[in-house]
């Protein structure tokens, strides 16, 4: 295979296992506490990444004082994302909040023009406030439409495009595998903190199988991201992100019975398109 068409299975395969990920923490949110939820998981998790990371000969502390800011800032990013995320998703369907999610390649080179002064012309500027639309129609905001789940949902948004801004920052040099290791860590011992103050709740074989099930798709999840940006040309392999979306809706639908509604569907399409069309303008290397 080409290194264009290794990268996008990569992505496929890293959409896959997030949204797995996903569901399994779904199914178990409400057996017990997120903090405890978080702990578990994130304990098994630190410890295949580690592992990973000896295997390969990638584990260096030795970084410098900008980059350490950096992975720090990142690490705390991680941290509000894994709260607002998967407080969200315990109370919103999976396939709604994986559609509120696709808005990120727009707001992403939007954060890029704001803060790094990226050039972005007219054509994708209308294309990121097209897609906002999108987003509207997804969450509707009122009386009936806007609710906890979906603040959530939007501050995970907010969350994650800072965490990608300041991730285009470190040093190439930074070991990935080192960076993600540093946010783990963080989420499991502010989870553990947390953990403290609630009552944990006895931890049964299927609970616990349900949850290194959830740590195992999230270790492959990364993997296949880490994989699918190192080959290939980004901007061919970045579409195939969306694929996430379809893993919702398909998980969404046979495991919890939730399928979106018209309207939610249209605003995916809406968002899922501009973010398509601003990708293949940044391929085409135009600033408008």
């Amino acid at each position: 295979m080409s290194p264009n068409q290794s990268g996008s299975l990569f992505m496929m395969g890293s959409m896959a296992a997030f949204t797995l990920n996903d569901s399994l923490v779904k199914l178990i949110g409400a057996a017990m506490p997120l903090p405890q939820l978080l702990v578990v998981r994130g304990a098994i998790a630190c410890v295949l990444i580690y592992v990973l990371a000896r295997q390969l000969g990638t584990m260096r502390w030795d970084l410098g004082r900008r980059d350490w800011t950096l992975v720090i800032l990142r690490s705390l990013s991680e941290l509000a994302i894994a709260y607002f995320f998967l407080t969200a998703l315990l109370v919103m369907p999976l396939a709604n909040i994986t559609a509120v999610l696709q808005v990120l390649p727009l707001t992403v080179t939007l954060g890029a023009a704001l803060f790094f002064r990226e050039r972005v012309g007219w054509r994708r500027l209308l294309a990121i406030l097209i897609g906002f639309g999108g987003v509207v129609l997804i969450i509707r905001p009122g009386p009936e439409g806007f609710t906890d789940g979906t603040f959530y949902a939007l501050a995970a948004v907010l969350c994650i495009t800072a965490r990608d801004l300041i991730t285009r920052k470190i040093s190439a040099g930074v070991p990935s595998i080192v960076v993600a290791l540093c946010a783990m860590v963080a989420v499991f011992l502010s989870a553990l903190v947390l953990s403290f103050g609630v009552e944990w709740v006895p931890l049964t074989v299927l609970n616990l199988s349900l949850l290194a099930g959830a740590a195992v798709f999230i270790f492959a999840g990364f993997l296949c991201s880490v994989a699918a940006m190192r080959v290939g040309d980004i901007a061919v392999i970045s579409p195939f992100r969306y694929s996430g979306l379809l893993w919702a809706l398909v998980l969404g639908w046979f495991v919890f019975g939730d399928w979106p509604d018209p309207l939610t569907m249209v605003g995916a399409a809406i968002v899922v398109a501009t973010g398509l069309f601003t990708l293949y303008r940044e391929k085409s290397g135009s600033a408008g």
